[in-house]
């Protein structure tokens, strides 16, 4: 029976795949007849229906011959849809522009080397639909096929963004593969700014950010497009979109030394009077360094903060969101004859 409150239950959930297609010429074809079923009617795990009703591969202009594959893909199959970027802009980048020309009511985003398996996608929609949740990241029930070295730095970056952020963003869960609801997505696609880390965008304004545990597959013989280079700059950028937080630990160390000045100021000053043995001009040398360089490091912390009003607006952090009445949208959706 459909609830005459929920005008929308009963109704399939549409899904929007976006693929960053990056060296995806010998992968793309099996990743994409993976996905193939995935667009025919059917039911999630839990008994909700959905379907993929389109595929958006992203040419990020990598060295290979994607471009000629996915022109191959869309010519065949009407829904794959090939989003054409001028020059390589990288991972994220390419994301977001995929994001932005989807038009499901959730949007999926997977890599190209068949890590990820499009049969979790239906695991990835009940999480959402069961703790009413925005924007669900794939946990990997096992290790992530790279290096140890990368995973254990991985780990320890997403725990350095943690604090920096103040509990803003969970950046242990940040994951490639994730679902996201299709006007949350939409949204942060319009108004994040250029180098905005897309996963922090999302934290921006995503409700309920969960996971779902899913098993990573082997990339096989692909070489990584990730060089030490970009995963830095991939970590920079999450860094510089994290916050203010580290504008105010400038403030912080600021008053942190001249506090620690005055106090040495008053411990020589007791000592000198009481008769000590400190040596002729150490005293106020020492004591002046402290406080004009707490007092320096203070105003830059007071400079710091208003400069990261000025980056929270260059980035784009929108003060709020509106979007259409949760009941009424997918999330209110129950297909499962209940």
């Amino acid at each position: 029976m459909v609830d005459a409150a929920r005008p929308d239950a009963g109704r399939e959930h549409t899904i929007s795949v976006v693929v960053p297609v990056y060296r995806g010429e010998r992968h793309l074809p099996g990743l994409v007849d993976e996905l193939a079923p995935l667009t025919a009617p059917q039911r999630s795990p839990a008994g909700h229906p959905f379907r993929v009703t389109e595929v958006i591969l992203v040419n990020d202009c990598g060295p290979d011959d994607s471009a000629r594959v996915m022109r191959e893909l869309a010519a065949a199959l009407p829904w794959v849809r090939p989003v054409w970027l001028s020059r390589n802009f990288g991972q994220h980048a390419a994301t977001t522009a995929g994001i932005a020309s989807s038009s499901g009511d959730w949007v999926v985003t997977m890599d190209e080397d068949g890590q990820h398996d499009p049969a979790d996608i239906g695991d990835l929609l009940d999480t959402a639909l069961r703790e009413r949740s925005t924007l669900v990241y794939a946990s990997p029930r096992n290790e992530t096929p790279h290096t140890t070295f990368r995973n254990t730095t991985s780990r320890a970056a997403k725990l350095l963004i943690n604090m920096l952020s103040g509990g803003d963003a969970d950046a242990t869960k940040f994951h490639s593969f994730r679902l996201m609801l299709g006007e949350i997505g939409r949204s942060v696609a319009a108004y994040a700014g250029q180098g905005v880390y897309l996963d922090v965008a999302l934290s921006w304004v995503a409700d309920r950010v969960t996971t779902c545990p899913v098993s990573m597959r082997s990339e096989g013989d692909r070489v990584s497009g990730y060089s030490v280079r970009t995963l830095l700059s991939h970590f920079w950028r999450m860094v510089m979109t994290s916050g203010t937080r580290g504008l105010r630990v400038v403030s912080l160390i600021g008053a942190t030394f001249a506090t620690f000045g005055v106090a040495l100021a008053v411990v020589l000053a007791v000592d000198r009077l009481a008769g000590g043995n400190v040596p002729e001009g150490w005293t106020s040398t020492v004591v002046i360094v402290l406080l004009c360089s707490g007092i320096i490091l203070y105003a830059l912390g007071i400079v710091a903060e208003y400069i990261g009003v000025a980056v929270n607006m260059a980035m784009g952090k929108p003060p709020y969101l509106i979007m259409s009445d949760p009941h009424a949208g997918p999330l209110g959706r129950d297909g499962r004859g209940t």
